[in-house]
């Protein structure tokens, strides 16, 4: 009982630490599409633990929506969510709102051409490999303005993301960029619909051969989490997309958590915490974390 007590004040000090958390905001330059477009500056939340040392960091990538207005919405994350648990870890986050979301503003460059009309048929070509190389920009620009930072310990950088997030997490660690050790995909794709096309996105058979494209220059270790409840993938298209990564040489571990309990699963990493905290907990204990 004593140390049923001993950890509830810990994690209840845990708790008031990250509530009690306000980012730095900053701004990192990122280049344009086009040589004509000059520089955008990126607006990023950074999160650190107390005292003065190198951190470890996560690059936490955030979702996407078809909406303008619901784009324009993105603010950083709040930090009594998931970013509470990696403050608890000893890691530093960094956040950046993409070109296209929030205060950094901007067109919207991670559009990958999927229309649904009101019946939830499909129509125009994907190209999810333009928006998620689009999104990885973000994370190559975020990585360079780390190696600056005296703070980061730049040899140990986990990439994380949810949705369009964590495809641009496998995306970046495609590219295997120094000090990258490890990403995690929390229920990434891009496509969806939960609601003209629940459990059915637009383009999966294509989102499948870029799986099996990523899987072939894969070198760091990743944990692939989708919710068996998803309402933008379901459960089967994930596992096949993963199958892809694997088939193209990619290793990675893949886990279907049980359902998220009254929410969409595709919300895994806001309302999932009981599901996924085990398994990264473990990912990081293997990474030596």
């Amino acid at each position: 009982m004593a140390g049923v007590l001993v950890l509830g004040c810990v994690a209840a000090f845990g708790v008031a630490r990250a509530q009690s958390v306000t980012p730095e905001i900053v701004q990192i330059v990122i280049a344009g599409p086009r040589l004509s477009d000059g520089e955008i500056r990126m607006v990023t939340a950074v999160y650190k633990p107390p005292g003065d040392r190198k951190w470890p960091v996560l690059i936490y990538s955030h979702g996407r929506s078809g909406s303008d207005l619901d784009r324009r919405g993105i603010k950083p994350p709040d930090p009594r969510g998931h970013v509470r648990y990696w403050l608890q870890k000893g890691f530093a986050v960094v956040a950046p709102i993409r070109p296209g979301y929030g205060d950094t503003g901007g067109g919207d460059r991670e559009y990958s051409g999927v229309r649904y009309d009101i019946f939830g048929n499909c129509w125009g070509p994907p190209y999810f490999d333009r928006a998620a190389s689009a999104a990885a920009t973000a994370i190559t620009a975020t990585l360079d303005w780390l190696r600056r930072q005296p703070w980061a310990d730049t040899d140990r950088i986990v990439l994380a993301g949810s949705s369009m997030g964590g495809l641009t997490s496998i995306a970046s660690a495609a590219a295997n960029p120094p000090g990258v050790v490890a990403y995690i995909n929390f229920a990434g794709g891009t496509g969806g619909d939960s609601g003209r096309a629940p459990k059915h996105s637009c383009g999966s058979e294509e989102m499948a051969v870029l799986m099996r494209s990523y899987g072939k220059t894969t070198h760091v270790p990743g944990l692939w989490i989708y919710a068996e409840n998803d309402l933008y993938w379901g459960a089967e298209w994930p596992r096949a997309w993963y199958r892809a990564f694997s088939s193209g040489g990619g290793h990675t571990e893949f886990v279907m958590t049980d359902p998220v309990p009254n929410s969409d699963g595709h919300l895994l990493l806001a309302r999932g915490g009981r599901l996924w905290t085990e398994h990264v907990d473990r990912f990081l204990t293997e990474l030596g974390f």
